[in-house]
């Protein structure tokens, strides 16, 4: 069973349809009370980070996350924003992050990206692990994913980076600290390679 964290940001109907037709079960947590037999989290997310994380804040869902993910070592992914609002802070916003994984959110130097459209960077793009992982079996080759996003992961530990993007630099595209998953690419829009991806992150 999947748990979907519905805080009003990220399109959480996209992911049931991606496990709907893997014929893995999902459900919805809107309260803290939805959260409590959860066995796998997603913590979807998009827009600006300050507007994430003011809306999880609100969501009476923070204290439990906490506990779920923190204590008792619920295994879960953030996508796009979501994982942005794992780690301290971000150049986007004064709100504090999460904090699960020691980390800080940069804005991409536009000096650096040769692309005629600079921000955000937005289409598809290479992910390349840097270490084997569970998380990318089957994916180890030729696996590209949607991005859309003006800011990136940046990691206080590089151990906790297993795969990187390039885009006027390396950074972070996938992050991992114990049962602590981060992906800043869609990858409830990246066809079949994100529906592989999903799938692994069921099987973890």
């Amino acid at each position: 069973m999947i748990t979907l964290i519905d805080y009003g940001v990220g399109n959480i109907f996209a992911f049931q349809n991606v496990y709907k037709r893997l014929n893995i079960p999902t459900k919805i947590a809107k309260t803290h009370e939805d959260l409590s037999d959860a066995k796998k989290l997603i913590l979807p997310g998009v827009g600006s980070f300050d507007y994430a994380m003011g809306q999880l804040n609100a969501s009476g869902m923070r204290e439990k996350l906490d506990e779920l993910v923190l204590e008792k070592k619920v295994p879960v992914i953030g996508i796009c924003v979501g994982m942005q609002m794992m780690g301290n802070r971000s150049d986007e916003g004064k709100l504090e992050g999460l904090k699960w994984i020691d980390s800080e959110i940069l804005k991409f130097d536009e000096n650096l990206i040769l692309q005629r459209t600079k921000l955000p960077h937005m289409g598809w793009n290479d992910v390349a692990p840097v270490k084997n992982h569970p998380l990318f079996v089957g994916l180890e080759k030729e696996a590209i994913f949607y991005f859309l996003h003006s800011f990136y992961f940046k990691c206080n530990n590089p151990a906790d980076c297993i795969a990187v993007s390039d885009y006027g630099l390396s950074f972070s595209s996938a992050v991992n600290k114990d049962n602590i998953y981060g992906i800043q690419f869609h990858p409830e829009k990246s066809h079949q390679y994100g529906e592989k991806l999903l799938h692994n992150f069921a099987k973890l």
